[in-house]
């Protein structure tokens, strides 16, 4: 068996997840549009995950993050990546005191609940990799000196699409620390329009859910129940993008060079539990794990030059995939 806990009763369930509806409400009092973005942060935090958003500038990506920040009452901090920014810039580093005559810690950016890293792939490699400890290991090392960082701790990154001039591409290594990576796009002219007429009536956003019981909801998450079926479900779509072959796909494995990491594995799990948590049930569908899939691989899967060339995105491949691998 996969799952070898009480399943949390559906009381409990939809009580704790009403906390998380209010968030979206509130959210969505600055926000405008983007439901399903503001699922998916929720989804991150319920899990302990992190994201990278993509989108052009000026579509509210740092607003969004301020305003769920505020909404759960975490302490946030917001780091601007440059080329000419140092790991020391972001994690901190060890000072002398001429009045104390001695060394002390003064502690980065870092140290906070939600981190935003605003263009995230202009920094260079060595800021990239400092923020890999935080990311995996929920600590930070100073001077030989580690430190634990507070709980949450979530990084929320942001990358522009469209202005390469200056930046550094992120490794797959670092990548796949991403529980997602979220696409935003364009608000309809409705949205605009609303959010045209909000310029004139700022509203402020509430905390609503504690810390406490973010943990609570995280525990009841865990005992969500997913069944050994749906369990090889999820097995199935991760073992597909790395034998295209194997479900009738053969003309799309050669734009295919790696597919992705047992950790996508892990994410799909994690996070379908939560989006039946949100969707206020005790049990996982395979319709679960099919709305977190896109996000959740589509960063991990690594085409091939070929792939570039005739213009596949890894979009076009997980969602053949995805029609190709029966559901339970």
């Amino acid at each position: 068996m996969i799952n070898i806990n009480i399943p949390s009763s559906v009381e409990q369930i939809t009580k704790e997840s009403n906390y998380f509806a209010q968030v979206k409400i509130e959210v969505s009092k600055v926000i405008v549009g983007q439901e399903d973005v503001i699922d998916f942060i929720i989804i991150a935090i319920l899990c302990n995950g992190h994201i990278l958003l993509e989108g052009v500038p000026g579509i509210a990506k740092t607003t969004m993050i301020k305003s769920v920040s505020r909404a759960l009452g975490l302490h946030f901090n917001r780091i601007q990546f440059t080329p000419d920014l140092l790991p020391s810039d972001v994690i901190g580093t060890v000072i002398y005191n001429p009045k104390e005559g001695a060394f002390e810690t003064k502690k980065g950016p870092i140290f906070a609940n939600l981190i935003l890293a605003d263009e995230i792939n202009r920094a260079p490699a060595k800021v990239q990799s400092a923020l890999l400890e935080a990311m995996e290991e929920q600590q930070i090392t100073i001077d030989s000196q580690t430190y634990l960082l507070d709980q949450p701790f979530l990084v929320f990154a942001t990358q522009n699409p469209i202005e390469q001039e200056g930046t550094y591409q992120l490794p797959e290594a670092q990548l796949d620390r991403f529980m997602f990576k979220i696409h935003i796009g364009y608000p309809s002219p409705k949205d605009e329009r609303e959010i045209l007429r909000r310029i004139t009536a700022p509203s402020f956003i509430q905390n609503v859910v504690s810390k406490k019981e973010i943990f609570d909801a995280q525990e009841t998450i865990k005992n969500i129940y997913l069944d050994d079926k749906v369990a090889e479900y999820i097995i199935a779509l991760v073992h597909a993008t790395r034998s295209l072959g194997d479900i009738e796909l053969s003309s799309l494995a050669h734009y295919v060079h790696y597919g992705v990491s047992p950790r996508a594995t892990i994410a799909l799990y994690k996070a379908s539990k939560a989006y039946a948590f949100l969707k206020k049930r005790n049990f996982v569908t395979p319709d679960d794990v099919k709305a977190v899939a896109l996000p959740i691989l589509r960063h991990r899967l690594v085409l091939t030059y070929q792939a570039e060339a005739d213009s596949i995105t890894t979009d076009d491949i997980i969602k053949k995939i995805m029609q190709k691998v029966a559901a339970p």
